[in-house]
């Protein structure tokens, strides 16, 4: 089984343009997530990474720190489209295609694996990554969406088969009987969804044509579309192991908050 993991990176930003050459704590953004790929991809030679850009100066970059690069359309509407022609433009033959987040420096490269290995025993549409909450990071995350409501996906599947029930900006499930839970475990049953994407070589292709779906559009999630359609997605759990977690770099204030993770709890990748 082959592998291609396809970091999209574009310059336009409407609150942080040419993001991807910002500097963070003395390594440009597409530096610390080409690393985040390489450490993934290790020394197998059926794992590859490409950057995917519509622009010039981030493909000079990728030149400059070693990162293969192919040249995508300034006109696609979304990662994904990008993933979908870096795969059709490179020269291998990927049966499993990762969309990394170009904006998202602390992704930690066991999370890709576990993709990979999720996909590799048993082939299906979509992979994603999922982390379940304690109570305190539920009680916190509650208290974001008071000031910002759209802020953080959760999502219900079967613990078992790994298959996604449904994906929401609001929490999910509601939680009856909460205090008698909060006794038994430190974890809740909720489960944060991280935004990472594993195709099949033939979801990928597909994904463009299927039709954007009522809720989708509701929600503002992709993956609903792949659901609404009548395609699977299995959730793979991960642990962030006491490590940073953070979305993705969208402002200055994002790169700030970025490099205080880093401060406190040291470089991802030594």
């Amino acid at each position: 089984m082959n592998t291609l993991i396809v970091i999209p990176a574009r310059y336009g930003s409407t609150r942080l343009p040419g993001k991807p050459l910002a500097m963070i704590a003395g390594q440009t953004l597409l530096q610390r997530v080409v690393r985040l790929a390489q450490a993934a991809a290790g020394n197998d030679p059926t794992i590859r990474y490409t950057v995917a850009t519509d622009d010039e100066r981030i493909a000079s970059h990728a030149r400059e720190i070693g990162a293969p690069c192919v040249m995508t359309s300034p006109d696609c509407p979304t990662g994904t489209d990008r993933a979908r022609e870096a795969m059709e433009k490179t020269d291998f033959s990927a049966d499993f295609i990762i969309n990394l987040q170009g904006d998202a420096p602390l992704t930690p490269p066991d999370f890709l694996t576990a993709m990979i290995g999720s996909f590799q025993k048993e082939p299906c549409d979509l992979v994603t990554p999922v982390t379940q909450l304690t109570w305190d990071q539920l009680d916190k995350l509650r208290e974001d969406k008071k000031t910002t409501p759209f802020s953080g996906t959760t999502v219900t599947f079967d613990e078992c088969a790994g298959f996604a029930h449904w994906f929401s900006k609001n929490i999910i499930p509601a939680v009856r009987k909460e205090d008698a839970l909060r006794v038994q475990s430190p974890l809740s049953p909720v489960w944060r969804h991280i935004g990472l994407y594993g195709y099949s070589r033939a979801m990928l292709e597909r994904f463009a044509t299927l039709p954007e779906g009522q809720f989708e559009k509701l929600e503002g999630l992709e993956q609903l579309r792949v659901i609404e359609n009548g395609y699977k997605i299995r959730c793979v759990p991960v642990d962030y192991k006491g490590r940073a977690s953070m979305s993705g770099i969208d402002s200055p204030e994002d790169i700030a908050r970025a490099e205080s993770l880093i401060a406190h709890y040291g470089e991802l990748l030594s």
